[in-house]
């Protein structure tokens, strides 16, 4: 996606699938501002090696964190959530909103991890070095055609319990080049 300035995030929004997390200011802004609609629950948790924080525009949600002294946020039009560095956090839409995700210009490590509904274990995690020239949805299109396609991925390594494959047509992301 071309970036450009952020003129009306409301409307923008609309032109994207759930979680695209599109950049919308100049390459070289610090903080990076990322664009997202929000539908579904995210399908994964995702993890950032730096410090991120959320803002709510529009719509209503549920920000689920692991391994923090806050395990649940709701998240309302104006809320601002901050998630230490390394914090696994899924939004969980009450609502269809739009959401900010503030992250720095040079982010690091970021990943895509699953839970066991079961008993609550972490099933399987992948991580990439974030390039703010690849669209962050490419990356999430990765790891959810892999862990889909990857029955032992799937398989809860503590009770065994299989967790479903991701339908990425239902966020209207792209189609993953290669798994």
């Amino acid at each position: 996606m071309t970036r450009r300035r952020m003129i009306n995030a409301l409307a923008s929004a609309g032109e994207f699938g759930d979680y695209e997390d599109a950049a919308v200011l100049p390459a070289d802004t610090d903080p990076q501002v990322y664009l997202s609609r929000n539908r579904l629950p995210q399908p994964f948790h995702l993890l950032c090696e730096k410090d991120t924080v959320l803002s709510a525009l529009s719509g209503s949600a549920y920000v689920h964190l692991r391994d923090s002294s806050v395990l649940r946020f709701r998240m309302e039009i104006g809320d601002h959530v901050y998630v230490p560095a390394g914090t696994p956090h899924r939004i969980v839409p009450v609502e269809e909103g739009v959401t900010l995700r503030y992250l720095s210009r040079n982010p690091g490590r970021h990943g895509a991890a699953w839970y066991c509904a079961a008993c609550d274990a972490e099933v399987h995690r992948y991580e990439w070095q974030h390039d703010n020239d690849t669209p962050p949805v490419q990356q999430y299109v990765a790891a959810c055609a892999r862990f889909t396609s990857d029955e032992a991925a799937r398989t809860c390594p503590k009770c065994a319990t299989v967790h479903p494959g991701i339908d990425l047509a239902a966020y209207n992301w792209p189609a993953p080049a290669t798994v």
